[in-house]
């Protein structure tokens, strides 16, 4: 999985290949089931469970609404706490200034703690091409770095490797990263973990740069907040001379008492537990105390053009939990590697296009990468109404029409390799508006039946290549309501 996501085929293609591959299935359901079973138990123990979820929708339709404001609040907190605020509007110009903050401080590697947005703007190789190393340690995303890989889950980045696996790349890959493998190293987690332990320590030590993420940042006290459940969070936070923060713009929450509601819901959603074994919190920089310089980095990267959409916003609300990847069939399936982006799953079928468009063949593939069956809107623990959007989305990749890319208004063209669909939703929409030739349509469908093909020739090839067509009945539903009731109870 090396080189950019985007330049991978369309998510069919990928799909495909992956649920052929019955390691990475087993791998995958094995964990998936896990996870949402345990999610399950944790979320029944709380009898508030749907206040606390409309209570985080809320919070974040709020927040958006009024999202420039809460930005300054927060930007004017963090300078008064002794930080320093950089805005980005896009992957390269948030690249550009944690490159050149790196350089001042005159060093040429930095630990960092995971941050999802630093994978999303390709940091890692940025840095790289500076002459600068990244060391990951949080434990998944390390496996992931030593394995050249890419991650697969919002959670678990390394959710399609098994214990087998993992011992491997540990043994082959750590001596050129730095401390190698012990000798004769097991499968065991505790062995696993031991060993990244032991090779994580002399980096956590010797690095004076930190890069981290956050997955909520206090608008009233310029507070930011990392939930992790191994303890590398809190070295990379507290051990640098320097620490630079690179979050999206849409994690901001206006106060402490906000924060409370998704303390209690992103735990149970995510590792299912009541609460992070680590939480931690920072707020600018104190005198012999943690990082002597702080800044944060406020990423754009297509947000405002998703805030800008009144469907495809709400998004944003996401607190990458990822029980969305965890109850989705398709998902469970395919993998994350398919979805071709840093967020898999449903929340990436729908955030992706939003945040990079629509023109690539993945971007425009990823809204149909769903059965619409809806158990990620029932999990979703901000009540994102994943399908709805998916639709949405789909309409545009069909239809094109108006958008917003670079806060500027576009009139998008229709994706390529959608004129069938087109055609038959306009055919049917003509069918729809007219009850008689639906009537006779209907009919002859039903009359024809014994000579319908079992798949469907040209483009409709993709849809029936896994499937059957379903069965037409011998009469419309119509025909048989008449017979059998319209004498008596009248045609209703």
């Amino acid at each position: 999985m090396s080189g950019t996501f985007v330049g991978m085929p369309a998510f069919p293609q990928a799909a495909g290949k992956a649920v052929r591959n019955p390691t990475l299935r087993g791998n995958l359901r094995h964990a998936t089931h896990t996870i949402r079973a345990k999610r399950a138990r944790a979320v029944g123990e709380l009898s508030d469970w749907a206040g606390l979820r409309e209570a985080g929708h809320r919070i974040k339709d709020h927040t958006l609404r009024h999202l420039d404001r809460y930005l300054e609040q927060l930007e004017e907190s963090v300078i008064a706490a002794g930080g320093t605020v950089h805005w980005a509007a896009d992957a390269e110009e948030a690249n550009r200034i944690v490159t050149e903050l790196v350089r001042a401080t005159g060093e040429s590697e930095v630990v960092k703690v995971k941050s999802m947005a630093t994978q999303e703007i390709e940091l890692n190789e940025a840095l790289a091409a500076a002459g600068i190393r990244a060391y990951e340690t949080d434990l998944a995303e390390l496996i992931v770095q030593l394995g050249k890989d890419r991650p697969s889950h919002i959670l678990v980045p390394a959710i399609h490797r098994n214990r087998g696996e993992i011992r491997d790349i540990f043994a082959r890959e750590m001596g050129e990263w730095g401390r190698p493998a012990p000798e004769g190293l097991t499968d065991t987690p505790a062995d696993l973990a031991e060993a990244a332990r032991l090779h994580l320590r002399e980096k956590f030590l010797r690095a004076k740069v930190g890069i981290s993420g956050a997955n909520f940042m206090v608008a009233e006290t310029g507070t930011l907040v990392v939930v992790e459940s191994e303890g590398n969070g809190r070295m990379c936070l507290t051990l640098p001379e320097t620490l630079i923060s690179v979050v999206g713009i849409e994690k901001v929450v206006p106060t402490w008492r906000d924060l409370e509601v998704f303390l209690q819901t992103l735990p149970r959603s995510s590792t299912a537990e009541r609460m992070n074994p680590y939480t931690s919190m920072w707020t600018g920089t104190t005198d012999e105390d943690g990082p002597r310089a702080f800044h944060l980095v406020l990423l754009d990267n297509g947000r405002t053009d998703t805030l800008a959409d009144t469907v495809g916003r709400q998004a944003l609300r996401c607190i990458r939990c990822s029980a969305c990847l965890n109850v989705c069939p398709v998902y469970e399936r395919a993998g994350g590697h398919a979805y071709g982006s840093v967020y898999p799953g449903p929340i990436g079928a729908i955030l992706s296009p939003q945040l990079r468009g629509t023109g690539s063949e993945i971007d425009a593939s990823l809204p149909y990468a769903s059965s619409l069956c809806g158990a990620c809107y029932e999990v979703c623990p901000v009540a994102i109404d994943i399908p709805e959007v998916l639709v949405h989305l789909r309409e545009r990749v069909v239809e094109g029409g108006p958008a917003v890319r670079r806060g500027n208004k576009v009139l998008l063209k229709p994706a390529k390799g959608h004129a069938a669909e087109r055609a038959a939703m306009r055919a049917a929409r003509w069918a729809f508006a007219r009850p008689g030739a639906l009537r006779a349509g209907q009919r002859l469908a039903s009359r024809t039946r014994r000579l319908h093909p079992r798949t469907l020739p040209g483009p409709g090839r993709a849809w029936s290549g896994a499937r059957d067509l379903p069965a037409v009945p011998p009469e419309p539903f119509r025909d048989w309501w008449q017979r059998t009731r319209g004498g008596k109870d009248g045609d209703r």
